[in-house]
């Protein structure tokens, strides 16, 4: 579903990530994880195709991201690390305004807000100006337009900073049962327990260079004991001069 091919990106003369190899199949709910300044945020920002690769080639279900770009932001959701709306635009109508451009059928599209209107209990504020939405607020709106169109990739940056534990519930049971029908999920994150809970596999970038890669039990292959826990082990391999 998703391969970094030998993926460089630098800025001047920082390489913010170095020979990224990575392939993530169909249907896993993968972590991306690395401390801050590792090259999370830059390396998804080359896969939905905010930015272009210094060096190499993403492919997003047998789609180069730099020959068809709008292909593969047909079939992906994304959620960055800082929710954006605009500020004179209700959740409503920030919704709607993101189901038309994935041209949805107004029906559906009618329906889906209603869904996710429900799930994530925006009745009360849904239909007040974005401006007035807490961050919290404004997260729950996002996750529900990057939900909207029923992406077979969902790319997300820090997704449950700013939600309450409720929400937070309901956004980690969704990405599980989207994952069964065989979405991929692409997850970065600093809440590692988070990351060990509902994570097929993992990945560990430092410094710009993935130094792990494969399910917990992989991951302790790593280490001489075999009974850490993903905080453990993250600090362990993070610590660690590259």
């Amino acid at each position: 579903m998703i391969q970094f091919e030998n993926i460089t990106k630098s800025f001047g003369t920082q390489k913010a990530v170095q020979n990224l190899n990575l392939k993530i199949e169909k249907g896993e709910l993968f972590g991306f994880l690395g401390p801050n300044g590792a090259g999370k945020t830059t390396s998804i920002k080359m896969l939905v195709g905010l930015i272009n690769p210094t060096k190499g080639r993403i492919k997003v279900s047998n789609i180069y991201v730099d020959e068809d770009p709008e292909a593969v932001k047909k079939l992906t959701g994304y959620i960055p690390d800082t929710p954006f709306l605009y500020e004179y635009l209700t959740g409503r109508e920030f919704l709607y305004f993101t189901g038309h451009i994935y041209k949805m059928d107004p029906g559906l599209l009618k329906r889906r807000i209603k869904n996710y209107e429900e799930i994530f209990e925006m009745g009360e504020w849904i239909d007040f100006p974005s401006s007035e939405y807490s961050h919290g607020m404004k997260q729950r709106v996002i996750i529900s337009s990057c939900l909207i169109h029923n992406p077979e990739l969902i790319v997300i940056d820090e997704p449950m900073v700013g939600l309450d534990p409720k929400s937070a519930k309901i956004v980690k049971n969704i990405l599980v049962e989207k994952t069964k029908k065989g979405v991929t999920v692409f997850l970065s994150t600093h809440t590692l327990s988070v990351a060990e809970e509902i994570c097929t596999k993992i990945g560990i970038i430092n410094r710009g260079r993935l130094i792990a890669d494969g399910s917990l039990e992989d991951l302790r292959k790593f280490s001489v004991s075999k009974e850490k826990n993903l905080e453990e082990l993250y600090l362990e391999m993070t610590s660690t001069k590259v």
